[in-house]
């Protein structure tokens, strides 16, 4: 009874104290207003209004704090209710882009920002309850077992993510290279799962050479836009001049973008000065419009004709950087798919006990204006991976068999046909002549010859699937052709 009570009168001194607050504030602003003259008494008015409204919000939720922490049935953490006032007011916006980030959460955006750490390598977001794949970066053990833009990730080592927060589905499925995490991917209404090997995110972002079907072309890929994009860009594109190279394909399929500054430096490479490359709108409706500037770029300009691969797994400062190539550049042409619809813009707002609050502080506009987001950028030759490379990955903790009849048979039957294996049955049954195609390839690559698709066999498939796939990419193709005439 006696702690009750002690309790009751703390809580009443928290409200005493709320009432003072507000009413020393309201004193203070109606005396400045005295002072000043009725000029601005009407400004100052609507001040206090405003302060009284926000103190009555924070006097409410400091209410609502100290009942639970001092009343509830049992002890509960103040770092939980902090933590979870913060988030219930970042996820009330309904922003997949603006979240509270603790101290660790903070680290791993940052090290995505300027370091390397041990991860899948996949963008992801939070669309409604779900965690959803923005996109892979290539190269990465996401992109390699078939992870695609808009996969929803439902569970991760087991356990299902419909409660996570987005930076808690981030932080279990990174960690030390070398260790495995199993992913429950849903896909149009199938869902299968894939355990894989934790590798290091690349801090390169720059990767060019010739290619290989024409020695005046520079192929340059760019996987994201981190602190040295720009840099390692100018680098490449110097390296790959002096080696021969007369005109450029950029590819950034499958870049998740990044920081906004060193999409704008890139952008304005290939830009004259002066013209537009971005508009910036805040909540004041007044665009900020960037322009192609010697600042920008320092002086350093492409003008051979190039060539943006784009597709549905590039996002934000890829589509900053191929929407201002396509508006304002000179002999610049878009090919691929369309890609995924960006069009906000957040900062970090960092706390000195290493949290961030990372929010969407504007939206971008491509140089003539248009808002892409959930729209896309539409390139102007459409250009694709053959149609098996959109296939649902197979399920690898289950084993098919003769008999049997599912969509994730019928995906690898597709898958054998792609390989050249003779097979005329492709409707999910497993019939004899599947598991004859099956038989055939385990032993033209060396596996136990069983007639069965275990999980050895369906990843053997997978990865041969994946390496003719990137042997039939017809954006790359298109635009060496287009490149070549």
């Amino acid at each position: 009874m006696e702690k009750e009570k002690q309790k009751e009168a703390k809580l009443k001194r928290v409200f005493l104290q709320k009432k003072y607050n507000l009413l020393t504030t309201v004193l203070v602003a109606f005396c400045v207003a005295l002072l000043s003259g009725g000029g601005i008494f009407w400004l100052m008015d609507r001040q206090v209004k405003g302060l009284e409204s926000a103190n009555q919000a924070m006097g409410k939720i400091n209410t609502v704090y100290n009942a639970l922490y001092y009343n509830y049935y049992k002890d509960v953490s103040q770092q939980k209710l902090v933590d979870g006032a913060l988030n219930g007011m970042v996820e009330a916006l309904g922003d997949p882009f603006t979240e509270y980030m603790n101290a660790t959460e903070s680290q791993e955006l940052n090290d995505s920002i300027s370091g390397s750490f041990g991860g899948i390598g996949a963008q992801v977001q939070k669309s409604g309850s779900e965690i959803k794949i923005m996109s892979p970066i290539s190269g990465t053990p996401a992109a390699k077992a078939g992870l695609k833009a808009n996969d929803v990730i439902v569970k991760i080592d087991g356990k299902s993510t419909k409660d996570y927060t987005l930076n808690k589905a981030v932080s279990l499925m990174r960690g030390k290279v070398g260790t495995k995490v199993s992913v429950t991917i849903k896909r149009n209404g199938t869902t299968f799962t894939k355990t894989l090997t934790r590798a290091k995110i690349p801090v390169k972002t720059v990767e060019g050479k010739l290619a290989t079907e024409d020695k005046q072309i520079g192929y340059i890929q760019v996987t994201s836009f981190s602190e040295n994009t720009a840099k390692e860009f100018k680098q490449t594109v110097q390296s790959l001049r002096k080696k021969g190279a007369k005109s450029f394909i950029i590819d950034v399929r499958n870049n998740p973008g990044g920081l906004m500054d060193q999409a704008l430096a890139m952008s304005s490479m290939f830009v004259e000065n002066g013209k537009p490359i971005l508009q910036v709108v805040g909540r004041d409706g007044k665009p900020t419009i960037y322009k192609a500037s010697n600042e920008l770029d320092e002086g350093f300009k492409v003008k051979e004709k190039a060539i943006v691969l784009i597709n549905g797994g590039s996002a934000s400062a890829s589509e900053i950087f191929a929407a201002a190539l396509k508006q304002s550049g000179n002999n610049v042409t878009l090919i691929g798919t369309k890609s995924y619809g960006k069009g906000t813009v957040q900062n970090t707002l960092p706390f000195k006990d290493k949290t961030e609050l990372k929010l969407t502080i504007a939206k971008w506009l491509t140089p003539d204006g248009t808002w892409i987001h959930k729209k896309g950028i539409k390139p102007d030759v459409k250009a694709d991976y053959p149609d098996v490379a959109y296939l649902t990955a197979i399920d690898t903790a289950k084993t098919y068999q003769e008999g049997q009849n599912s969509k994730q048979i019928k995906n690898l039957q597709q898958m054998l046909v792609f390989l050249g294996y003779d097979l005329d049955e492709k409707s999910g049954y497993f019939n004899e002549q599947t598991k004859q195609a099956i038989e055939k390839y385990q032993t033209d690559n060396g596996l136990t010859v069983n007639g069965t698709a275990d999980k050895s066999t369906i990843e053997s498939i997978e990865t041969k699937v994946a390496q003719k796939v990137t042997e039939s990419d017809n954006a790359y193709k298109k635009a060496v052709e287009k490149l070549s005439e």
